[in-house]
């Protein structure tokens, strides 16, 4: 089975500020974070100084038998732009890493940036293959800027002209479904990956989901285990949810993701799909579970080029 995360993170350093409050890695102990004023286990404890590089994530890849891995980004981990172009060309068959622009008009300013449309130009000028957006944060009620704003329409319509990707995260429930379904009107070619797999655990979850009943649209599970973790493995209510999607758009529009790191502080990553994997009630066939954790991401993403990553028995077996 070749496995591919769809939804991961990587950043070098945390350090930014989100509604005036910093969020940045704590000294000594960098696998911990200052987020929201408050304290929180941002990483796994053995990541003790604060970088959640590629080469630890790889690691846990190999182990877990993860061939590849979509990098997405995040408003809370700050732009990590120039450590994620680095991290495309060292391993281009492993990861296909989205660039992110700065969309908030005050850290624009700061930082000497353009025009959403600019920002984007040069990312994918740079070399990245798609945008990543959490419209969650960006465009969530109260936000200055809307999700299919005049400004964002031409930032999605240049993603199509380019053969690009756009990753956009929304807000909880269906708030933000209008806008999405003008989006995919107006730019009916361009490949969409919907994450947090609709915000499950919120009332109206399914109206996320029902975007993917568009020929590009995909939907992928990161941080499902997250949102279910009150629960805990193995998840039989996000199993369920699974096939409820899939029964309404077809599991072949639909990806496993982990959201990697943060997930893992409380499993470990190869739990992260092996709760699909094991499916203790039979809600799926083998070739859904293949689909799901791996050929659908493969056939959108282009990844050609997976390793096989054999079985190594742990010491302790």
């Amino acid at each position: 089975m070749s496995i591919v995360d769809a939804h991961a993170h990587l950043w070098m350093s945390q350090d930014t500020v989100v509604d005036n409050q910093p969020i940045r890695s704590l000294s000594p102990n960098g696998s911990r974070s200052h987020f929201f004023g408050q304290e929180v286990q941002m990483l796994p404890p053995f990541m003790i100084d604060g970088h959640n590089t590629a080469e630890i994530f790889l690691s846990n890849m190999d182990y877990a038998q993860v061939g590849g891995a979509v990098i997405v980004q995040e408003v809370i981990d700050g732009l990590q732009n120039d450590y994620l172009a680095e991290v495309q060309k060292k391993y281009p068959n492993r990861f296909f890493c989205y660039g992110m622009p700065e969309l908030r008009e005050d850290e624009c300013r700061r930082l000497g940036l353009g025009t959403p449309l600019e920002q984007t130009k040069q990312l994918l000028d740079k070399g990245f293959r798609g945008i990543a957006l959490p419209g969650h944060r960006l465009f969530a009620p109260g936000s200055s800027l809307a999700l299919n704003a005049p400004e964002m329409m031409e930032v999605y319509k240049l993603l199509e002209s380019r053969h690009a990707f756009l990753s956009m995260c929304l807000y909880d429930g269906d708030y933000h479904v209008g806008a999405m379904k003008e989006v995919i009107a107006e730019c009916p070619n361009l490949k969409i990956a919907i994450g947090h797999f609709g915000m499950v655990t919120v009332p109206g979850w399914m109206e996320q989901i029902k975007l993917a009943r568009a020929k590009n649209v995909y939907v992928e599970s990161g941080g499902i285990t997250w949102l279910f973790n009150s629960e805990f493995y193995p998840y039989p209510s996000a199993l369920r949810a699974i096939r409820e999607a899939a029964d309404e758009v077809g599991i072949e529009k639909l990806m496993w993701g982990s959201d990697y790191p943060r997930t893992i502080t409380a499993i470990t990553y190869k739990m992260s799909y092996d709760f699909v994997v094991k499916d203790p009630d039979h809600l799926f066939t083998e070739a859904e579970k293949r689909a799901f954790l791996g050929e659908n991401a493969v056939r959108l993403y282009g990844f050609n080029q997976l390793p096989e990553l054999p079985y190594i028995k742990n010491m302790s077996e």
